[in-house]
């Protein structure tokens, strides 16, 4: 038998390890789920609340990845389920979010907000929050809600998406005391930095007016929970070559600021059905709360 010369021994191996890329890209890691773990706030007493994160489920089937994330879900016993947006990118899908919704457990709070793909498929937005609604789930668009979590206040603010919707910081807010405990959800993560801009306006346009700052600095959320980036999708070493419009510099994780920001990776794909590097997601908050 011929024995391979050096260069078809490089050739062969860097076909094998591309081939066995490809294999984990396109049929493992899209496959996966992967549970991180988080903690939020400090000084309070009592048990800390649970809070599921899920975005970007971008459903096309309703299968057994989709029975892995809701057996996820279920596992981590959570006390709100929030879901931030491209639940679906299909005006068709609009049911078969409904029978995802149908796997999670119907005594959970749940919240959700639109993301891009919402308004870019032209989803019938009124259809899709009755389904949410069905499922024990209220759709927050530029809307803020208290929630009562095993009797411990959580305020929740949903903003419509910042690329394909039409958010408004200052409708979502309006009538809104200041909380110790305030949550906001936003698809986009470049929508933190435009918050954190807005609020800075509000709070000097109110002390213009009555010569003193007042609450409006107490309102800051203590973090903001968004997805969109999918982590990259395909990531290189922590690197994204590409990201979509509305990502701004943010790939996954933990940011720090004015109001933290965590970006989540999502669980579903779009425009192509591979991850790498950036496997899909459940993330798990654990809210000491104040009040």
């Amino acid at each position: 038998m011929r024995s391979l010369t050096r260069r078809q021994w490089i050739a062969g191996s860097l076909l094998l390890g591309a081939s066995a890329v490809g294999a984990n890209a396109f049929a493992i890691e899209p496959r996966r789920v992967s549970v991180t773990r988080h903690s939020v706030g400090s000084g309070g007493t009592g048990r800390a609340r649970r809070i599921v994160q899920l975005s970007d489920l971008h459903l096309q089937d309703v299968g057994a990845h989709e029975d892995r994330v809701a057996r996820a879900v279920a596992a981590l016993a959570p006390d709100l389920v929030v879901m931030t947006g491209d639940s679906i990118d299909d005006a068709g899908h609009v049911d078969l979010l409904g029978e995802f919704l149908s796997l999670l457990d119907t005594g959970t709070q749940k919240v959700a907000i639109l993301g891009n793909w919402e308004h870019w498929a032209r989803v019938d937005l009124a259809h899709l929050a009755r389904t949410y609604e069905r499922h024990g789930c209220r759709l927050l668009r530029n809307e803020t809600v208290l929630l009562h979590l095993d009797g411990r206040e959580l305020l929740v603010s949903g903003l419509d998406d910042l690329v394909g919707g039409a958010p408004d910081l200052a409708d979502t807010l309006r009538g809104v005391p200041p909380h110790p405990d305030h949550l906001v959800l936003a698809h986009c993560p470049a929508h933190r930095d435009l918050m954190q801009r807005e609020l800075a306006s509000m709070r000097a346009d109110a002390s213009d007016t009555t010569g003193a700052s007042n609450t409006m600095g107490a309102m800051l959320p203590r973090c903001v929970l968004s997805g969109h980036t999918h982590g990259g999708q395909i990531a290189l070493f922590g690197w994204a070559p590409v990201r979509p419009r509305g990502s701004g510099p943010y790939v996954a994780g933990w940011y720090d600021g004015e109001i933290p920001l965590y970006v989540s990776r999502g669980i579903g794909t779009t425009m192509i059905p591979a991850r790498f590097g950036a496997p899909p997601e459940v993330a798990l908050f654990e809210w000491t709360t104040a009040s």
